[in-house]
Protein backbone atom coordinates (compact mmCIF):
# COMPACT_ATOMS: atom_id res chain seq x y z
CA UNK A 1 0.00 0.00 0.00
CA UNK A 2 1.78 3.53 -0.89
CA UNK A 3 2.28 6.00 1.27
CA UNK A 4 0.70 9.19 0.78
CA UNK A 5 2.53 12.40 0.89
CA UNK A 6 0.82 14.33 3.76
CA UNK A 7 1.76 11.02 5.87
CA UNK A 8 5.30 11.65 5.20
CA UNK A 9 5.75 15.60 5.79
CA UNK A 10 3.93 14.96 8.82
CA UNK A 11 6.07 12.35 10.21
CA UNK A 12 9.20 14.87 9.17
CA UNK A 13 7.29 17.31 11.27
CA UNK A 14 6.71 15.28 14.36
CA UNK A 15 10.20 14.62 14.18
CA UNK A 16 11.51 17.98 13.52
CA UNK A 17 9.37 19.52 16.64
CA UNK A 18 10.53 16.30 19.15
CA UNK A 19 14.18 17.13 18.22
CA UNK A 20 15.95 18.78 21.71
CA UNK A 21 19.07 20.49 19.68
CA UNK A 22 21.15 19.51 22.52
CA UNK A 23 24.39 17.80 22.61
CA UNK A 24 26.37 15.90 25.18
CA UNK A 25 29.93 15.81 25.50
CA UNK A 26 31.56 13.55 27.76
CA UNK A 27 35.51 13.78 28.43
CA UNK A 28 36.58 9.95 29.12
CA UNK A 29 39.95 8.66 29.53
CA UNK A 30 41.77 5.11 30.54
CA UNK A 31 43.59 3.99 33.66
CA UNK A 32 47.40 3.64 33.23
CA UNK A 33 48.04 2.20 36.38
CA UNK A 34 45.91 0.75 40.00
CA UNK A 35 46.26 -0.14 43.15
CA UNK A 36 46.28 0.30 47.10
CA UNK A 37 43.16 2.56 46.61
CA UNK A 38 44.74 4.92 43.92
CA UNK A 39 44.44 5.05 40.28
CA UNK A 40 46.92 7.14 37.42
CA UNK A 41 44.32 8.11 34.89
CA UNK A 42 45.36 9.26 31.34
CA UNK A 43 42.96 11.61 29.11
CA UNK A 44 41.07 13.70 31.43
CA UNK A 45 43.17 17.32 30.44
CA UNK A 46 40.01 19.33 31.78
CA UNK A 47 39.79 17.41 35.42
CA UNK A 48 39.72 19.50 38.09
CA UNK A 49 40.91 18.77 41.62
CA UNK A 50 38.77 17.34 43.94
CA UNK A 51 36.15 16.27 40.57
CA UNK A 52 34.46 12.94 41.11
CA UNK A 53 35.49 10.51 37.95
CA UNK A 54 33.24 7.81 37.44
CA UNK A 55 34.76 4.00 36.67
CA UNK A 56 33.44 0.77 36.03
CA UNK A 57 31.53 -1.41 38.72
CA UNK A 58 29.82 1.65 40.27
CA UNK A 59 33.46 2.50 41.87
CA UNK A 60 33.72 5.65 42.63
CA UNK A 61 37.27 8.24 42.23
CA UNK A 62 38.36 11.68 43.37
CA UNK A 63 41.23 13.38 41.69
CA UNK A 64 44.01 14.63 44.10
CA UNK A 65 47.07 14.99 41.58
CA UNK A 66 46.89 17.19 38.45
CA UNK A 67 50.09 16.77 36.50
CA UNK A 68 51.43 17.04 33.08
CA UNK A 69 50.34 13.79 31.53
CA UNK A 70 48.02 12.08 33.62
CA UNK A 71 45.74 12.60 37.00
CA UNK A 72 45.96 10.81 40.25
CA UNK A 73 42.70 9.78 41.58
CA UNK A 74 41.84 8.02 45.02
CA UNK A 75 39.35 5.54 44.66
CA UNK A 76 36.15 5.02 46.74
CA UNK A 77 35.61 1.22 46.59
CA UNK A 78 37.68 -2.17 46.16
CA UNK A 79 40.66 -1.57 43.82
CA UNK A 80 40.42 -4.83 42.34
CA UNK A 81 37.01 -4.48 40.55
CA UNK A 82 39.48 -1.62 38.14
CA UNK A 83 41.86 -2.91 36.17
CA UNK A 84 44.79 -1.15 33.41
CA UNK A 85 42.93 0.30 30.41
CA UNK A 86 39.31 0.36 31.72
CA UNK A 87 37.27 3.55 30.91
CA UNK A 88 37.07 6.55 33.56
CA UNK A 89 34.88 9.08 33.05
CA UNK A 90 34.33 13.29 34.34
CA UNK A 91 31.09 13.90 36.31
CA UNK A 92 32.10 17.70 36.05
CA UNK A 93 30.88 17.61 40.14
CA UNK A 94 33.22 18.61 42.88
CA UNK A 95 32.83 15.77 45.76
CA UNK A 96 29.84 16.33 47.48
CA UNK A 97 27.81 14.56 49.89
CA UNK A 98 23.49 14.73 51.19
CA UNK A 99 22.78 16.91 53.72
CA UNK A 100 19.87 17.41 55.80
CA UNK A 101 17.22 16.98 58.45
CA UNK A 102 17.02 13.40 56.97
CA UNK A 103 20.60 12.11 58.02
CA UNK A 104 20.03 12.89 62.06
CA UNK A 105 19.86 9.82 63.77
CA UNK A 106 21.35 7.58 61.32
CA UNK A 107 24.63 6.13 60.87
CA UNK A 108 26.66 7.14 57.75
CA UNK A 109 29.37 6.02 55.51
CA UNK A 110 31.89 8.77 54.76
CA UNK A 111 30.42 9.59 51.64
CA UNK A 112 26.69 9.90 53.22
CA UNK A 113 25.24 6.77 52.20
CA UNK A 114 23.72 4.94 55.28
CA UNK A 115 25.05 1.88 56.84
CA UNK A 116 22.59 1.23 59.62
CA UNK A 117 20.06 -0.62 57.57
CA UNK A 118 17.28 1.56 57.63
CA UNK A 119 17.04 2.25 53.95
CA UNK A 120 17.84 5.18 51.83
CA UNK A 121 18.19 8.70 53.11
CA UNK A 122 15.47 10.52 51.62
CA UNK A 123 16.97 14.17 50.73
CA UNK A 124 17.81 16.52 47.47
CA UNK A 125 20.15 18.42 49.08
CA UNK A 126 23.90 18.05 48.35
CA UNK A 127 26.97 20.30 49.95
CA UNK A 128 30.97 20.14 48.81
CA UNK A 129 33.11 18.34 50.80
CA UNK A 130 35.95 20.58 50.93
CA UNK A 131 34.95 24.30 50.53
CA UNK A 132 36.21 27.69 51.85
CA UNK A 133 35.59 28.82 56.08
CA UNK A 134 33.63 31.56 56.45
CA UNK A 135 35.83 35.13 56.87
CA UNK A 136 36.59 37.38 59.64
CA UNK A 137 33.54 39.69 59.10
CA UNK A 138 30.94 36.63 58.64
CA UNK A 139 31.86 35.78 62.32
CA UNK A 140 31.37 37.01 65.22
CA UNK A 141 32.83 36.21 69.20
CA UNK A 142 32.37 33.38 70.84
CA UNK A 143 30.38 33.95 74.01
CA UNK A 144 27.60 31.42 74.41
CA UNK A 145 28.29 27.93 76.49
CA UNK A 146 28.59 24.60 75.42
CA UNK A 147 27.90 22.60 78.35
CA UNK A 148 29.88 19.31 78.68
CA UNK A 149 28.40 18.07 81.25
CA UNK A 150 32.10 17.37 83.05
CA UNK A 151 32.74 19.24 86.30
CA UNK A 152 36.38 19.49 85.26
CA UNK A 153 36.01 21.29 81.94
CA UNK A 154 32.93 23.48 82.52
CA UNK A 155 34.39 25.04 85.54
CA UNK A 156 37.85 25.28 84.52
CA UNK A 157 38.82 24.87 80.97
CA UNK A 158 35.38 26.11 79.32
CA UNK A 159 34.01 25.35 75.44
CA UNK A 160 31.77 28.14 73.60
CA UNK A 161 29.71 27.41 70.79
CA UNK A 162 31.55 28.30 67.62
CA UNK A 163 34.88 27.06 69.44
CA UNK A 164 37.57 24.75 68.58
CA UNK A 165 38.88 22.74 71.44
CA UNK A 166 41.41 19.65 70.97
CA UNK A 167 41.04 16.54 73.20
CA UNK A 168 44.20 15.30 73.69
CA UNK A 169 45.68 12.44 75.30
CA UNK A 170 47.66 8.75 74.95
CA UNK A 171 45.09 5.55 73.95
CA UNK A 172 42.96 4.37 76.81
CA UNK A 173 42.80 7.57 79.11
CA UNK A 174 38.88 8.82 78.19
CA UNK A 175 39.15 10.80 75.25
CA UNK A 176 35.99 9.34 73.35
CA UNK A 177 34.42 9.05 76.47
CA UNK A 178 34.19 13.19 76.92
CA UNK A 179 33.65 13.47 73.21
CA UNK A 180 30.15 11.30 74.04
CA UNK A 181 29.82 12.67 77.77
CA UNK A 182 29.29 16.31 75.59
CA UNK A 183 27.06 14.49 73.08
CA UNK A 184 24.47 13.23 75.54
CA UNK A 185 24.52 16.15 77.73
CA UNK A 186 23.16 18.49 75.08
CA UNK A 187 19.77 16.62 75.62
CA UNK A 188 18.63 19.09 77.95
CA UNK A 189 20.14 22.13 76.45
CA UNK A 190 17.91 25.40 75.37
CA UNK A 191 18.50 25.48 71.78
CA UNK A 192 20.10 22.36 71.45
CA UNK A 193 22.78 21.53 68.91
CA UNK A 194 22.72 18.89 66.70
CA UNK A 195 25.64 16.52 67.17
CA UNK A 196 27.98 14.65 64.49
CA UNK A 197 30.49 11.88 66.04
CA UNK A 198 32.86 11.67 62.72
CA UNK A 199 35.04 8.23 63.73
CA UNK A 200 38.12 8.25 61.60
CA UNK A 201 39.66 4.36 61.82
CA UNK A 202 38.12 3.15 64.48
CA UNK A 203 36.82 -0.29 64.84
CA UNK A 204 33.74 -1.14 63.92
CA UNK A 205 32.74 -2.79 67.37
CA UNK A 206 34.02 0.46 69.10
CA UNK A 207 31.87 2.74 66.47
CA UNK A 208 28.72 0.11 67.35
CA UNK A 209 29.53 0.55 70.92
CA UNK A 210 29.13 4.33 70.56
CA UNK A 211 25.83 4.13 68.91
CA UNK A 212 24.55 1.77 71.08
CA UNK A 213 25.24 4.08 74.26
CA UNK A 214 24.41 7.22 72.26
CA UNK A 215 20.56 5.54 71.76
CA UNK A 216 20.66 3.96 75.73
CA UNK A 217 20.77 7.84 76.59
CA UNK A 218 18.41 9.22 74.08
CA UNK A 219 21.24 11.09 71.91
CA UNK A 220 20.56 9.53 68.25
CA UNK A 221 17.43 11.90 68.21
CA UNK A 222 19.72 14.59 67.41
CA UNK A 223 23.06 13.24 66.44
CA UNK A 224 24.52 11.89 63.39
CA UNK A 225 27.32 9.43 63.03
CA UNK A 226 29.80 9.33 60.49
CA UNK A 227 31.71 5.67 60.45
CA UNK A 228 35.20 5.11 58.19
CA UNK A 229 36.48 2.38 60.24
CA UNK A 230 40.13 0.78 60.58
CA UNK A 231 38.74 -2.14 57.37
CA UNK A 232 37.95 0.82 55.21
CA UNK A 233 40.24 2.06 52.57
CA UNK A 234 42.19 5.06 53.13
CA UNK A 235 40.46 7.39 50.77
CA UNK A 236 37.23 7.05 53.12
CA UNK A 237 39.34 8.56 56.25
CA UNK A 238 40.70 11.15 54.32
CA UNK A 239 37.22 12.22 52.99
CA UNK A 240 35.13 11.44 56.50
CA UNK A 241 36.17 14.52 58.72
CA UNK A 242 35.55 16.92 55.51
CA UNK A 243 31.45 14.62 54.45
CA UNK A 244 30.90 15.34 58.95
CA UNK A 245 31.70 19.05 58.96
CA UNK A 246 29.56 19.63 55.43
CA UNK A 247 26.51 17.97 57.11
CA UNK A 248 26.85 20.43 59.85
CA UNK A 249 27.32 23.31 57.37
CA UNK A 250 23.94 22.49 56.30
CA UNK A 251 22.47 23.28 60.07
CA UNK A 252 24.91 26.15 60.61
CA UNK A 253 23.79 28.02 57.50
CA UNK A 254 20.49 27.82 59.14
CA UNK A 255 21.22 29.59 61.67
CA UNK A 256 21.03 26.42 64.26
CA UNK A 257 24.09 24.98 66.24
CA UNK A 258 26.23 22.29 65.56
CA UNK A 259 28.50 20.23 66.94
CA UNK A 260 31.03 18.31 65.33
CA UNK A 261 33.55 15.55 66.90
CA UNK A 262 36.66 14.12 64.69
CA UNK A 263 37.42 11.26 66.44
CA UNK A 264 40.55 11.07 65.73
CA UNK A 265 43.00 13.37 63.51
CA UNK A 266 46.02 11.29 63.83
CA UNK A 267 44.35 8.67 62.01
CA UNK A 268 42.88 10.76 59.26
CA UNK A 269 46.83 12.58 59.04
CA UNK A 270 48.45 8.39 58.93
CA UNK A 271 45.70 8.20 55.97
CA UNK A 272 46.67 11.52 54.45
CA UNK A 273 50.37 10.30 54.60
CA UNK A 274 49.38 6.85 52.85
CA UNK A 275 47.83 8.50 49.71
CA UNK A 276 50.46 11.18 49.80
CA UNK A 277 53.04 9.02 49.19
CA UNK A 278 51.09 6.59 46.63
CA UNK A 279 50.59 9.46 44.73
CA UNK A 280 54.36 10.29 44.76
CA UNK A 281 53.79 13.56 46.66
CA UNK A 282 57.07 14.00 48.20
CA UNK A 283 58.01 13.08 52.33
CA UNK A 284 58.60 15.58 54.46
CA UNK A 285 59.33 15.28 58.66
CA UNK A 286 57.91 11.94 59.80
CA UNK A 287 57.15 10.77 56.23
CA UNK A 288 53.96 13.21 56.28
CA UNK A 289 53.47 15.65 53.39
CA UNK A 290 54.38 19.40 53.34
CA UNK A 291 50.36 20.28 53.06
CA UNK A 292 49.76 18.07 56.43
CA UNK A 293 49.70 21.21 58.15
CA UNK A 294 46.67 22.79 55.98
CA UNK A 295 44.77 19.41 55.33
CA UNK A 296 44.04 19.94 59.48
CA UNK A 297 43.75 23.69 59.15
CA UNK A 298 41.37 23.87 56.28
CA UNK A 299 38.99 21.89 58.36
CA UNK A 300 39.31 22.92 61.87
CA UNK A 301 39.00 27.10 60.58
CA UNK A 302 35.29 25.92 59.01
CA UNK A 303 34.17 25.71 62.58
CA UNK A 304 32.83 29.17 63.65
CA UNK A 305 29.82 31.12 65.21
CA UNK A 306 28.22 33.29 62.68
CA UNK A 307 27.20 36.80 63.00
CA UNK A 308 23.61 38.39 63.78
CA UNK A 309 22.95 39.11 59.52
CA UNK A 310 23.89 35.71 58.58
CA UNK A 311 21.27 33.70 61.21
CA UNK A 312 23.80 33.44 64.47
CA UNK A 313 24.22 29.98 63.07
CA UNK A 314 27.59 27.78 65.53
CA UNK A 315 29.96 25.09 64.62
CA UNK A 316 32.05 24.04 67.50
CA UNK A 317 34.95 21.54 66.48
CA UNK A 318 36.21 19.08 68.77
CA UNK A 319 39.16 16.87 67.50
CA UNK A 320 40.61 14.39 69.20
CA UNK A 321 44.43 13.53 68.83
CA UNK A 322 46.07 10.61 70.09
CA UNK A 323 49.68 10.78 71.43
CA UNK A 324 52.60 8.28 71.76
CA UNK A 325 53.70 8.11 75.47
CA UNK A 326 52.39 11.72 76.45
CA UNK A 327 54.02 13.35 73.74
CA UNK A 328 52.95 16.48 72.80
CA UNK A 329 55.55 18.21 71.09
CA UNK A 330 55.37 15.54 68.41
CA UNK A 331 54.76 16.87 64.42
CA UNK A 332 50.70 16.10 64.08
CA UNK A 333 50.03 17.22 68.00
CA UNK A 334 52.06 20.49 67.87
CA UNK A 335 50.34 21.23 64.65
CA UNK A 336 46.63 20.87 65.59
CA UNK A 337 47.38 22.43 69.08
CA UNK A 338 48.44 25.79 66.88
CA UNK A 339 45.15 25.31 65.00
CA UNK A 340 42.66 25.09 67.72
CA UNK A 341 41.48 27.40 70.74
CA UNK A 342 42.66 25.20 73.57
CA UNK A 343 43.21 21.69 74.65
CA UNK A 344 41.98 19.11 76.93
CA UNK A 345 45.07 17.58 78.01
CA UNK A 346 44.27 14.04 79.76
CA UNK A 347 47.10 12.05 81.02
CA UNK A 348 47.75 8.95 81.64
CA UNK A 349 49.45 8.93 85.02
CA UNK A 350 46.70 10.82 86.88
CA UNK A 351 44.03 8.11 84.96
CA UNK A 352 45.82 5.28 86.33
CA UNK A 353 46.20 6.73 89.65
CA UNK A 354 41.75 6.68 89.64
CA UNK A 355 41.52 10.66 88.69
CA UNK A 356 38.94 10.25 85.64
CA UNK A 357 38.16 12.14 84.04
CA UNK A 358 42.23 12.16 84.04
CA UNK A 359 42.37 15.68 82.93
CA UNK A 360 45.26 17.66 83.50
CA UNK A 361 44.54 21.18 84.44
CA UNK A 362 48.00 22.89 84.42
CA UNK A 363 48.33 21.76 80.91
CA UNK A 364 44.91 22.27 79.50
CA UNK A 365 43.58 25.74 78.94
CA UNK A 366 40.71 27.22 76.35
CA UNK A 367 41.68 30.27 75.21
CA UNK A 368 37.51 31.62 74.81
CA UNK A 369 37.46 31.39 78.71
CA UNK A 370 35.58 32.91 81.20
CA UNK A 371 33.31 34.25 77.75
CA UNK A 372 32.22 30.98 77.54
CA UNK A 373 30.95 30.69 81.14
CA UNK A 374 27.65 31.12 82.69
CA UNK A 375 28.10 33.93 85.30
CA UNK A 376 27.19 31.42 88.47
CA UNK A 377 29.94 29.03 87.17
CA UNK A 378 32.82 32.07 86.78
CA UNK A 379 31.70 33.05 90.53
CA UNK A 380 32.38 29.81 91.92
CA UNK A 381 35.07 28.31 89.73
CA UNK A 382 37.26 31.77 90.01
CA UNK A 383 39.53 30.04 93.17
CA UNK A 384 39.18 26.48 91.48
CA UNK A 385 42.15 26.70 89.36
CA UNK A 386 44.24 28.54 91.59
CA UNK A 387 43.28 26.49 94.31
CA UNK A 388 44.47 23.45 92.29
CA UNK A 389 47.78 25.00 90.76
CA UNK A 390 48.50 25.58 94.42
CA UNK A 391 47.59 21.99 95.11
CA UNK A 392 49.37 20.68 92.58
CA UNK A 393 52.48 22.91 93.34
CA UNK A 394 52.37 21.72 97.35
CA UNK A 395 52.08 17.63 96.44
CA UNK A 396 54.97 18.01 94.30
CA UNK A 397 57.19 19.85 97.48
CA UNK A 398 55.13 17.37 99.86
CA UNK A 399 56.69 14.30 98.10
CA UNK A 400 60.41 15.18 99.20
CA UNK A 401 58.89 14.17 103.15
CA UNK A 402 59.20 17.91 104.37
CA UNK A 403 57.58 18.87 107.64
CA UNK A 404 54.16 21.61 106.36
CA UNK A 405 53.31 24.03 108.24
CA UNK A 406 49.53 24.45 109.11
CA UNK A 407 48.61 26.45 106.64
CA UNK A 408 50.12 24.10 103.76
CA UNK A 409 48.36 21.37 105.50
CA UNK A 410 45.67 23.01 105.29
CA UNK A 411 46.02 24.22 101.48
CA UNK A 412 46.78 19.63 100.89
CA UNK A 413 43.73 18.91 102.87
CA UNK A 414 41.48 21.58 100.79
CA UNK A 415 43.08 20.12 97.33
CA UNK A 416 42.35 16.25 97.97
CA UNK A 417 38.79 17.05 98.54
CA UNK A 418 38.40 19.43 95.52
CA UNK A 419 39.97 16.20 93.37
CA UNK A 420 37.41 13.80 94.89
CA UNK A 421 34.69 16.86 93.76
CA UNK A 422 36.39 16.73 90.25
CA UNK A 423 36.10 12.97 89.88
CA UNK A 424 33.06 12.26 87.86
CA UNK A 425 31.39 8.73 86.42
CA UNK A 426 31.50 7.98 82.32
CA UNK A 427 28.21 9.13 80.88
CA UNK A 428 26.61 10.58 83.47
CA UNK A 429 27.57 14.45 82.47
CA UNK A 430 25.79 16.71 85.74
CA UNK A 431 23.49 20.43 84.90
CA UNK A 432 24.79 22.92 85.56
CA UNK A 433 23.21 24.02 88.61
CA UNK A 434 24.28 20.75 90.08
CA UNK A 435 27.74 21.55 88.96
CA UNK A 436 27.83 24.49 90.66
CA UNK A 437 26.56 23.54 94.22
CA UNK A 438 28.84 20.72 94.14
CA UNK A 439 31.96 23.01 93.28
CA UNK A 440 30.70 26.06 95.79
CA UNK A 441 30.56 23.20 98.87
CA UNK A 442 34.35 22.64 97.55
CA UNK A 443 36.09 25.93 97.30
CA UNK A 444 33.79 27.20 100.39
CA UNK A 445 35.42 24.89 102.81
CA UNK A 446 32.34 23.01 103.19
CA UNK A 447 33.72 19.54 102.96
CA UNK A 448 37.47 20.35 104.33
CA UNK A 449 36.27 18.37 107.48
CA UNK A 450 34.73 15.72 105.26
CA UNK A 451 36.89 11.97 104.86
CA UNK A 452 38.54 12.21 101.82
CA UNK A 453 36.92 8.94 101.09
CA UNK A 454 33.38 9.91 101.52
CA UNK A 455 33.52 12.83 99.42
CA UNK A 456 32.34 11.15 96.47
CA UNK A 457 29.01 9.83 99.11
CA UNK A 458 28.84 13.66 100.39
CA UNK A 459 28.53 14.95 97.05
CA UNK A 460 25.88 12.25 95.37
CA UNK A 461 23.91 12.73 98.85
CA UNK A 462 23.86 15.97 98.39
CA UNK A 463 22.00 16.53 95.34
CA UNK A 464 19.92 14.09 96.68
CA UNK A 465 19.12 16.30 99.50
CA UNK A 466 18.69 19.69 97.38
CA UNK A 467 16.57 17.65 94.69
CA UNK A 468 13.65 16.61 98.14
CA UNK A 469 14.33 19.60 100.46
CA UNK A 470 15.44 22.42 98.34
CA UNK A 471 14.21 21.73 94.77
CA UNK A 472 13.09 25.84 95.13
CA UNK A 473 16.28 27.19 95.76
CA UNK A 474 18.03 25.17 92.88
CA UNK A 475 15.09 26.28 90.51
CA UNK A 476 15.78 29.90 91.70
CA UNK A 477 19.80 29.33 91.01
CA UNK A 478 18.72 28.61 87.79
CA UNK A 479 16.58 30.85 87.08
CA UNK A 480 18.63 33.90 88.17
CA UNK A 481 21.65 32.38 87.03
CA UNK A 482 24.07 34.23 89.16
CA UNK A 483 25.21 34.11 92.67
CA UNK A 484 23.98 37.36 94.98
CA UNK A 485 24.42 37.53 98.39
CA UNK A 486 20.74 36.26 99.03
CA UNK A 487 21.71 33.38 97.03
CA UNK A 488 24.89 32.78 98.45
CA UNK A 489 23.05 32.49 102.10
CA UNK A 490 20.33 29.90 100.51
CA UNK A 491 23.40 27.77 99.51
CA UNK A 492 25.56 28.08 102.44
CA UNK A 493 22.36 27.19 104.58
CA UNK A 494 21.36 24.57 102.33
CA UNK A 495 24.64 22.58 102.53
CA UNK A 496 25.01 23.49 106.59
CA UNK A 497 21.68 21.67 106.88
CA UNK A 498 23.00 18.67 105.02
CA UNK A 499 26.00 18.60 106.75
CA UNK A 500 24.16 18.44 109.94
CA UNK A 501 22.64 14.68 108.99
CA UNK A 502 25.00 13.07 107.17
CA UNK A 503 26.80 10.22 108.17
Amino acid sequence: MAIRPEEITAVIKTQIEGFSGTTELKEEGSVLQVGDGIARVYGLENAMAGELLELPNGVMGMVLNLEKENVGCVLFGSDSLVKEGDPVRRTGRIAQVPVGDALIGRVVDALGRPVDGKGPIKTTKFRGIDIVAPGVMQRSPVNEPLQTGVKAIDAMIPIGRGQRELIIGDRQTGKTAIAIDTIINQKNQPNRPICIYVAVGQKQSTVAAVVQTLQDAGAMDYTIVVSAGASEPAPMLYVAPYSGCAMGEEFLWQGKHVLVIYDDLSKHAAAYRQLSLLLRRPPGREAYPGDVFYLHSRLLERACKLSKELGGGSLTALPVIETQANDVSAFIPTNVISITDGQIYLESNLFYSGVRPAVNVGLSVSRVGGAAQTKMMKQVAGRLRLDMAQFNALAAFAQFGSELDASSQKQLARGERLVEILKQGQYVPLAVEKQVLSIFAGTNGFVDDVPTADVRRFETELFAFASARHAATMKELIEKKAIDDAMKAKLEALIQEFKAQFK
